[in-house]
């Protein structure tokens, strides 16, 4: 083969696979194709690492109730770090932190990680999600540790639906959804266990 026809071949050949690694990326772009994670806000500032924060609100737009924040959080360093606290951007409600397991502040363990958000984890509650963020919107979500100080960084907020939906909060009953915890009927002295004045008149033959 001459020179120039090796050429040409090799040159096909780099096309052929460029043309493929742009197909594999774009289908690795697409989350619900591969059923992975979509990308979400992420940071790092001195040994803390921050990936995949999100702010995850009730599932429908018309359910009441809280919205969380979730992330995974590393610790590179040697030496363990606590989460102070959480603020998210544009709302003046507290975020309520959570450890794993017991009570205390959430510790990020040294050349560890955590994740916050889902069962099992630790957890960063807004009490009332609709009054604090809008589904669509990116805010600034400020985590405060004890060693690193404030890491921020922008989030998504997204509705706990799809892959969302196994770290986002727990849906609050609508009214018409909540069914009464007790009988709809009072009951009678006599349903109630207690004795009727014929059951007395009958022990008395």
């Amino acid at each position: 083969m001459s020179r120039s026809l090796r050429r040409g071949a090799l040159a096909a050949t780099v096309l052929t696979l460029s043309i493929a690694s742009l197909s594999a990326c774009a289908a690795g772009n697409d989350a619900a194709t591969l059923q992975v994670k979509p990308d979400n806000a992420a940071t790092s500032v001195g040994d803390i690492k921050i990936q995949n924060a999100v702010v995850i609100t009730q599932p429908k737009p018309e359910a009441k109730g809280p919205a969380v924040v979730s992330a995974t959080v590393f610790n590179g360093g040697t030496k363990d770090q606590t989460l102070d606290s959480v603020t998210v951007d544009g709302s003046s409600q507290q975020v309520e932190l959570k450890p794993a397991k017991g009570s205390g502040k959430i510790t990020v363990p040294a050349g560890g990680s955590i994740v916050i958000g889902g069962k099992g984890n630790a957890s960063a509650t807004l009490s009332s999600g609709r009054e604090a963020v809008k589904d669509g919107d990116a805010h600034k979500v400020t985590f405060d540790f004890s060693r690193t100080g404030k890491v921020t960084l922008r989030a998504f907020v997204v509705p706990a639906t799809s892959y969302f939906k196994e770290y986002g909060p727990t849906e609050v009953p609508q009214p018409d959804q909540s069914g009464s915890a007790t009988p709809s009927g009072s009951a009678s002295p006599s349903e109630s266990g207690k004795p009727s004045e014929a059951a007395h008149a009958d022990a008395g033959h």
